[in-house]
């Protein structure tokens, strides 16, 4: 199964780790909702936390929802259970590059990971305009960064 055809992505990015009943997890659910009820697929990579979240709230709104996986993974973390499509890649470089080939990028509540997924796509604003897109960072843990971009 591949997006639906005509629909923008909006790759999303967040923190493994964000547990529901967190405010920044029903954050991220209502997101999700409102990302699919305006028409766009939603990708993430693909497992728990934000991504779940974002996931499940896309779903519940008729979404679809990409998950981009990774192979070394495969048999000890299975993609969240909302995920529609999934894409497995060999390694994180070549996932981090999958993730980014979306319309829109948003950040949510993350770590390190998510730091690097906003980084590249800083990056790409900055070094290669044709490939810019939006880059929307989303809550208070951002605000330090937010002015530099």
């Amino acid at each position: 199964m591949s997006p639906r055809p005509g629909r923008p992505v909006a790759a999303v990015f967040g923190s493994a780790r964000l547990a529901p009943g967190e405010p920044e997890y029903r954050e991220a659910v209502r997101l999700g909702g409102l990302l699919a009820g305006a028409g766009w697929t939603v990708q993430t990579g693909g497992y728990d936390g934000v991504m779940g979240a974002v996931s499940s709230g896309a779903h519940a709104a008729g979404g679809h929802v990409v998950g981009i996986t990774l192979q070394s993974f495969r048999g000890t973390k299975a993609p969240n259970r909302w995920v529609l499509e999934e894409r497995e890649t060999e390694d994180l470089f070549a996932r981090v590059r999958r993730l980014v080939e979306a319309d829109a990028w948003i950040a949510l509540a993350g770590g390190m990971g998510t730091l690097a997924e906003v980084a590249l796509a800083w990056n790409l604003h900055q070094n290669w305009p044709a490939e810019a897109r939006p880059l929307v960072l989303v809550g208070p843990r951002w605000a330090a960064l937010a002015p530099q971009i």
